[in-house]
């Protein structure tokens, strides 16, 4: 076997030595897997993670910080204009299009990639991400096609509760 196919290999982990990596269980590793938050190779039966994905996993799961809570706080705002206008998906795929463009590989285009399979499908799944807690739902709000679709005196109005909200939790 080449060195190249051992280090492969010794890149990948079961979902026992992730969930150690992780300082979770083994079977939070399988739901993570399930629900898309941590990728993963079948081998026959068995489900094989990269090490590099189990380490971006533990990097991203620590407490949100201030800035996730305050953009997840503006996408909460813009989940209820889509409630509202559905029709606001329009201006998405439009900024979804130009993004696309500007970022046609790397990381930041996998996540375009799986915007565009969200904007395609039903619209509860977009309003899942953009207001759930999990780090799949805050690397896409990170990379959102949903730039524009509030007002300025929206966002503002959005941004002044968000800091109301944490003065009163203080």
């Amino acid at each position: 076997m080449s060195s190249t196919a051992e280090t492969r290999t010794d890149q990948l982990l079961t979902t026992g030595e992730a969930a150690r990596l992780l300082g979770s269980s083994r079977q939070h590793v399988v739901d993570l897997c399930v629900a898309g938050d941590l990728p993963f190779l079948s081998v026959g039966k068995h489900r094989r993670l990269r090490r590099e994905d189990v380490e971006e996993v533990r990097a991203r799961t620590t407490r949100s910080n201030r800035a996730d809570r305050r953009s997840r706080w503006l996408n909460i705002a813009v989940a209820g204009k889509l409630v509202r206008d559905p029709m606001q998906c329009w201006a998405a795929r439009t900024n979804l299009a130009r993004l696309q463009g500007l970022h046609p590989r790397g990381r930041g285009a996998t996540w375009l990639s799986e915007w565009e399979k969200l904007l395609d499908g039903p619209i509860d799944d977009v309003l899942d991400v953009l207001t759930s807690q999990t780090p799949r739902s805050r690397e896409l709000r990170a990379n959102s096609p949903f730039a524009g679709v509030l007002s300025s005196e929206e966002r503002e109005q959005a941004l002044l509760a968000f800091q109301s909200y944490r003065q009163s939790r203080v």
